[in-house]
């Protein structure tokens, strides 16, 4: 029964497992830190929040809502990504280069849990 698909092993992908629930964990935390911002930006939801949230309250009001409606997209789209990222740890072809086939270096997908490219298809494209 031996499988010559190039993969990581099962212990790596926990590892991996553990890193992307992790970052999901913060980037819905990020992500309602930006709602309530866009919510309250009127109100007293800035002073309690985070300094990051600060420039909404300096800025002019529709560049702010703007702003958090485009950060917020962005967010989610992150969050779906490692989703995602999730999905391909459960069928074990997460790490693995679509375009060459190869597995992604380690240090890359800890930076970037959501890699599906290697550097060397990154640098092809």
């Amino acid at each position: 029964m031996s499988d010559n698909r190039v993969r990581y092993s099962d212990a790596q992908l926990e590892e991996f497992r553990t890193l992307v629930n992790e970052k999901i964990v913060k980037a819905q935390e990020q992500l309602e830190l930006i709602e309530s911002a866009y919510r309250n930006d009127t109100d007293n939801g800035t002073d309690d929040t985070s300094p990051t949230f600060k420039a909404f309250d300096e800025g002019s009001e529709v560049m702010s809502k703007e702003t958090a409606s485009q950060l917020a997209i962005r967010q989610e789209k992150f969050i779906r990504d490692l989703k995602n990222a999730l999905i391909r740890i459960e069928n074990k072809t997460y790490g693995v280069c679509r375009v060459t086939g190869k597995l992604i270096n380690p240090e890359r997908l800890k930076l970037v849990p959501h890699a599906t490219l290697s550097i060397e298809a990154k640098n092809m494209q």
